[in-house]
């Protein structure tokens, strides 16, 4: 089963705990603080495999969750740090972020690895706070988050060589004759539903991966029929076969399918429209009128395509020709990477624990001064407000990072409340 788009979640691992522990011991009655510091998360991260060729494996599996750091223990053990997760996706993925449905990273390489979740950083133990004058700390840090998202996964396939043109033309049967693909070849529209991949090998030309993708339509760039949902696949090709069906058995007009195609692909990109093209006349057996071919030629060449073969797939006429210039113009075009416009890049916002100020109404006339948010969550979580040299840390972390100063700035008197979650003291200057 082919699958090309996927939703997953990923969360990597949360940080272990810093430890609160004193040394203890029959012969050392001041051991001091012993607290070790709590071990990093895993990270999550994505790994290029190359025997991958579909998003199969995310139809089954969409939570994705690394694994905790360790919390620290006593005799300044430190807790064992998360392990890793990979998750491996075929070359030519890309991660966004499903939110803003911007571009996280584009894995077009065998070797490319992208972290997309870094795990939260251990806490310390409450080793780290002992100073000279305060030698016994009651309190340590907890261990930081880690990073969560919902991602969505797009394969873009990597092929030098793509097939476009309406259904029933011919495409997968230029495909099958020239490389050991095996797409399912029918009269009828419609007959691919997945785009095909197969490599091109012959003797004397370098070989080149060709994809044979399902047949686009008039309207395609606007969602109709499966031209949308597989538009994407052509992306990274150097070169297009556009391929027509010169035979007119179906009644069509092979010049004006061409005309249309190519205003999907304008629809779509401009830079697609703009990719070099090969125009192939296709089952050219059965052409009834040799002026037919000839007069198609010379419109499609005052159009600006000067590459136009006549060929039958079925009957491997003309087939070599098309192939050898495919190879030699891919040998004048350089692999490019996929651009993509700063617009749509997906900038990480900077993490960080933040806070705000409100101010109520107290039931003795007094004004309460209400502090919310991450910051204070994780400074309620890391002290002990019972204990003395934990509370006078708590008091100094307030003025380290500007909260009395902005209490001050706020007009707070004497009295006054200051509340913190369910913890509140009475503001004294």
């Amino acid at each position: 089963m082919f699958i090309d788009k996927a939703k997953i979640f990923v969360k990597s691992g949360d940080g272990g705990n810093g430890a609160i522990s004193f040394r203890r011991e029959k012969y050392v009655p001041l051991g001091g603080p012993d607290g070790g510091d709590g071990g990093r998360g895993g990270d999550i991260i994505f790994q290029v495999d190359t025997g991958l060729t579909t998003l199969l494996d995310f139809k089954y599996k969409k939570k994705f969750i690394a694994e905790n750091g360790e919390n620290g223990q006593g005799s300044k053990c430190y807790g064992r740090d998360g392990k890793d997760l990979y998750i491996r996706v075929p070359m030519g993925t890309i991660i966004k972020d499903f939110e803003t449905g911007k571009i996280i990273a584009d894995l077009s390489h065998k070797d490319d690895v992208f972290v997309i979740a870094k795990g939260g950083k251990g806490g310390k133990g409450n080793c780290k706070f002992c100073t000279p004058t305060r030698q016994a700390p009651n309190f340590a840090e907890p261990g930081m988050p880690g990073e969560e998202r919902w991602l969505t996964l797009e394969l873009k396939l990597l092929a030098d060589v793509g097939l476009v043109g309406f259904p029933n033309v011919g495409k997968s049967t230029l495909l099958s004759t020239v490389t050991a693909a095996k797409p399912k070849i029918a009269n009828y529209h419609f007959t691919t539903l997945v785009p095909n991949l197969g490599v091109v090998k012959v003797e004397g030309i370098n070989s080149f991966v060709m994809a044979d993708i399902p047949g686009i339509i008039e309207g395609a760039a606007e969602g109709i029929g499966l031209g949308l949902e597989f538009l994407r696949h052509i992306e990274r090709t150097r070169i297009l076969i556009h391929i027509v069906d010169i035979s007119g058995i179906e009644g069509r007009d092979p010049f004006e399918d061409f005309v249309k195609i190519n205003e999907e692909l304008k629809k779509y990109s401009v830079k697609l429209w703009d990719r070099p093209q090969i125009v192939v006349a296709n089952k050219a057996d059965m052409l009834y009128d040799e002026e037919v071919f000839e007069n198609f030629k010379k419109k499609v060449n005052e159009l600006g395509f000067d590459k136009v073969y006549k060929m039958s797939a079925a009957t491997k006429q003309g087939v070599d020709e098309v192939i050898k210039e495919a190879a030699r113009m891919l040998t004048e075009i350089p692999v490019t990477e996929l651009e993509i416009p700063e617009e749509e890049r997906f900038i990480p916002e900077e993490k960080r624990f933040t806070y705000e100020i409100n101010i109520e109404d107290g039931e003795e006339g007094n004004r309460v001064f209400v502090v919310s948010g991450s910051f204070v969550d994780r400074l309620l979580s890391a002290v002990n407000v019972n204990e003395v040299n934990s509370l006078r840390y708590f008091h100094k972390v307030l003025r380290n990072k500007g909260i009395l100063d902005e209490l001050r700035d706020m007009g707070i008197e004497d009295g006054d409340i200051v509340r913190l979650n369910d913890f509140e003291f009475e503001y004294i200057m």
